[in-house]
């Protein structure tokens, strides 16, 4: 039976969010394969060569927690995204941060991350702040083109990461793996994880890792 664990991450260390606290819950876990959300070019040929004769640590939280899990025990590292966000997010980002409301959710967020770490990242509390972000972004942008376009390429972003996950698993063995997605994703890809378990055919089972 293939198993999965659903960690929420985020990208840059903060406070208690950060790769040693990230390693600690992984070796935990002891999984054989890493489902991460990344493309092939987050982890590089050149930054893998860095770190294997450096021991240069990448600036991405979840891959420099990753890496010291790898001086415990080797796994397979599986980066499960098609392409990175689209510019049309980038550009919603650049309207919706120049709002102060917003900055003061954003700014609560981080202190709750930083403080109780990757418990809170994987709380109902979590996505409730998250939501409660959402719910501004959607005020500010007015129901806009921009806001539909966005929503879609956001779908179109996370889809392909189950895929595949389901994909590798369908055609891999293995007992025991993680998927690592920020927590801006968390409730949407619960609900996708969901949605997977009535529609996939592929031996599968998940866990939600939660505070």
């Amino acid at each position: 039976m293939r198993h999965i664990t659903f960690i929420s991450t985020i990208h840059k260390e903060i406070g208690k969010c950060n790769a040693e606290e990230l390693c600690k819950i992984i070796e935990e876990l002891s999984p054989e394969v890493i489902f991460l959300e990344a493309i092939d070019e987050t982890y590089s040929v050149y930054e893998k060569y860095l770190f294997k004769t450096y021991g240069a640590y990448h600036q991405k939280l979840e891959i420099s927690a990753i890496q010291k899990y790898s001086h415990k025990t080797s796994f397979y590292y599986v980066p499960v995204c098609e392409n990175g966000l689209s510019d049309t997010f980038r550009k919603k980002i650049n309207i919706v941060c120049r709002n102060r409301e917003l900055q003061k959710l954003i700014d609560n967020f981080n202190y709750k991350a930083a403080e109780n770490g990757f418990l809170f990242l994987n709380s109902s509390e979590c996505i409730e702040l998250q939501e409660e972000m959402r719910a501004l972004e959607s005020q500010i942008l007015n129901n806009s083109e921009l806001e539909k376009t966005v929503n879609v390429d956001i779908d179109a972003y996370e889809n392909p990461m189950i895929r595949n996950i389901y994909s590798y698993s369908n055609n891999n063995n293995f007992s025991s793996a993680i998927f690592m997605c920020g927590a801006a994703h968390r409730k949407s890809i619960i609900k996708k994880i969901e949605k997977s378990k009535t529609e996939e055919k592929v031996n599968l089972t998940w866990t939600v890792f939660e505070n």
